[in-house]
């Protein structure tokens, strides 16, 4: 297959030739190649190239391409059909598997997308609270609404501006933008103005401008400020949710949201979302209350098959320590090459997700990750891809890691980092 001609024949039908920004590569130059097939750790390109990725669908992939347990679940779901528009047994499954693995999700709303889940979560924080602030964190993703496209305005607690054209200012000015990890600017914050403000949100590990793991106190100091002001307090975890835990990050840090936000692993690669918490927020939903949210293929069959199959084998917990060990190794070797290059880096790991950033760490923040050198990223992406290893095409994402990443293909990627890094 072509892929020239296949750009080519994108670029013609689709705005800038991808269905999502991420997949393009701007910022690592060149043209993105065109996926075909995949298996375990492997992705096959349509010029018939053999890659180990890093990329895992950008994070979903927890075990690994077309795992065989997945798909025989979807292959069993399609056969009964592709979607009802009534409720299926599925989704019941799935939601009391997540109530089992987030103790603080009494009830759960499935939505098609993150980005969804994310906004309906914000506009019921606002009916529960009847505030209309919302405060967030520089760097971190929540979706692409409107409210959530907003960047730091002029000071640390200015209101924010758009940070996409076509974002009403008026939308901005409803949301306060903050540095992350900064538990000082948002207690000050929250004690000045409190009685405004609605949620809270903030990914509990960043993975949007790199891994940026949360200082120590940060989300603990979250949890309390807005407790003590009647705000509520959303953890988007998206990413990390069945991720660095079953649990995901509340497990792994012990601190528990007024209301979650889920989705990727939740889908088993399949598209789907989802809100849950305290039963009395989740309630307010239409059609038990006044908050309206729906989505024709919301909970669709085939997405909580693969779903329930997932989050059926990581329940036992089993895989957990092995990705750990499994981000240890990789995380390791990447340090040490970089030491024997001479080449100025940070690895920040937490659990399977990483980014491997060049320029002096700790990373704790997006002014310390926008401090990198992207330019050589740019060349180490290269210098991977030209030796098999797919890396996300930006210095600004995390790399994942799956159950079906072997020691043999870690192994290579640490010495193709060798490799690279010497060409830089």
């Amino acid at each position: 297959m072509n892929e020239r001609e296949l750009w080519r024949r994108a670029l013609a039908a689709i705005p800038g030739g991808v269905n999502s920004p991420v997949r393009a590569f701007g910022a690592v130059g060149g043209e993105p190649f065109f996926a075909v097939s995949a298996r375990g750790d492997r992705l096959r390109t349509a010029g018939g190239r053999e890659l180990v990725d890093y990329v895992c669908s950008w994070g979903p992939l927890i075990l690994g391409h077309a795992h065989p347990v997945v798909l025989a679940a979807v292959e069993e779901a399609l056969r009964k059909g592709t979607t009802f528009g009534m409720p299926s047994p599925g989704e019941v499954a799935l939601a009391e598997l997540v109530q089992g693995a987030f103790p603080s999700v009494e009830r759960l709303r499935m939505t098609g997308t993150g980005t969804e889940a994310a906004m309906a979560a914000v506009r019921l924080a606002r009916a529960f609270t009847r505030r209309e602030t919302v405060v967030k964190f520089s760097g971190c993703y929540h979706g692409h609404a409107d409210g959530m496209l907003v960047e730091a305005g002029s000071g640390a607690e200015t209101f924010s501006v758009p940070s996409s054209a076509g974002v009403p200012p008026s939308f901005a000015r409803a949301t306060v933008s903050l540095p992350y990890n900064d538990a000082g600017a948002a207690g000050a914050l929250l004690r000045e103005r409190g009685g405004e403000i609605a949620c809270v949100i903030v990914e509990p590990v960043a993975g949007n401008m790199g891994v940026v793991p949360p200082l120590p106190g940060f989300l603990e100091a979250l949890r309390d400020r807005t407790r003590e002001c009647g705000a509520l307090l959303v953890l988007d975890e998206v990413i990390t949710g069945f991720r660095v835990a079953y649990g995901g990050a509340q497990e792994r840090f012990g601190v528990a949201a007024d209301l979650t936000v889920l989705g990727k692993i939740l889908g088993g690669g399949l598209p789907l979302g989802a809100f849950g918490g305290r039963a009395e927020i989740m309630d307010l939903l239409a059609p038990a209350g006044p908050v309206y949210q729906a989505g024709t293929l919301s909970g669709n069959p085939l997405a909580t098959a693969a779903g329930i199959a997932t989050l059926s084998i990581l329940s036992t917990r089993r895989l957990y320590p092995v990705l750990e060990e499994k981000g240890r190794r990789l995380a390791a070797g990447l340090g040490e090459a970089c030491r024997e290059a001479g080449v100025p880096h940070a690895v920040q790991r937490e659990g399977s997700m990483l980014t491997l950033f060049f320029g002096e760490g700790p990373i704790t923040d997006l002014e310390s990750a926008r401090a990198a050198d992207r330019g050589r990223f740019a060349r180490f992406f290269r210098g991977m891809l030209e030796r098999g290893v797919l890396l996300p095409p930006s210095p600004f994402e995390a790399w994942f890691l799956s159950a079906a990443h072997g020691d043999r293909d870690i192994d290579r990627t640490i010495d193709a980092a060798r490799e690279s890094l010497r060409g830089l």
